[in-house]
């Protein structure tokens, strides 16, 4: 008897683990854990991008909306932002995506710049105190007054959006304001994150993003969705006049060493 309970003391303390072989099992899950970490970040990023898509896509369809129930003009647009003017694109498509707030915010850029936001990952609040971390390309107004124009040629705005060469003319992208309207000449941001004063001043800063790797999502005229390089912000149509060509493209003779120090290893 007495050596039948040895021998299952024995086999108790076999099955046992020895406090290395639990240090040695800890480190092993740490290890794991640090090699994991950093793909469930970018796949949570994936995800964020994708969800930020789909609020794209659902952008598309109420502009769709508005354009079908006003024969294809737009609205004026204003240059007053914090009101409720019908002409400000906020106020005049209400109707269309009030009840589903949700898509006015990109999920990677959901907290107010009142309340602590930081750019790129901070949201505007604009009129109607309405949360938007998309912003509209302010060209595509059908302005026709000085102060729908916002210190910009009438000319140059689109007025709907039934006009020529669509692909290339965005409408509705990540922003950190409401709205832009940038000329071909407009400098990048000077370092990642640079947020410019709410004036009338190189507005393709408001556009310029790093929010998701390198890339803005970005809603076409014609509906459909990309996502599209920083530099090559300054290749799309802007406006009537927008030169594609300008300096801040290739064509235009832009060199690596002229872009700021943040943006010369992104795609071109």
């Amino acid at each position: 008897m007495v050596s039948s309970v040895v021998t299952k003391g024995n086999m108790g303390s076999r099955n046992a683990f020895t406090l290395i072989e639990l240090l040695v099992v800890i480190a092993i899950i740490a290890l794991l854990m640090a090699l994991l970490m950093p793909s469930l970040g970018r796949v949570r990023q994936q995800a964020k991008a994708s969800a930020c898509q789909s609020n794209l896509h659902q952008w598309s369809l109420v502009f769709s909306m508005y354009d079908s129930d006003h024969d294809g003009r737009f609205c004026n647009g204003c240059s007053s932002y914090n009101t409720n003017d019908r002409r400000h694109w906020v106020t005049a498509l209400r109707s269309y995506y009030y009840r589903d707030r949700k898509i006015t915010l990109c999920p990677t850029a959901t907290k107010p710049y009142d309340e602590g936001g930081q750019v790129p990952y901070g949201c505007y609040r604009g009129p109607d105190n309405v949360l938007l971390s998309y912003g509209l390309n302010g060209w595509a107004y059908n302005a026709k007054a000085a102060d729908e124009a916002f210190e910009r040629p009438v000319e140059d705005f689109w007025g709907g959006l039934h006009v020529k060469g669509v692909g290339n003319i965005p409408l509705f992208l990540d922003c950190l304001h409401a709205e832009g309207r940038p000329f071909d000449i407009d400098a990048p941001p000077a370092f990642d994150g640079q947020m410019i004063g709410f004036d009338a001043t190189s507005n393709m800063i408001r556009f310029c993003l790093n929010r998701h790797h390198g890339v803005v999502n970005c809603l076409f005229m014609d509906a459909s969705l990309s996502k599209v390089p920083l530099k090559h912000l300054w290749q799309l149509k802007w406006h009537r006049n927008f030169k594609t060509d300008g300096h801040w493209t290739k064509a235009g003779g832009v060199q690596a060493e002229d872009w700021p120090g943040w943006m010369r290893g992104l795609k071109e």
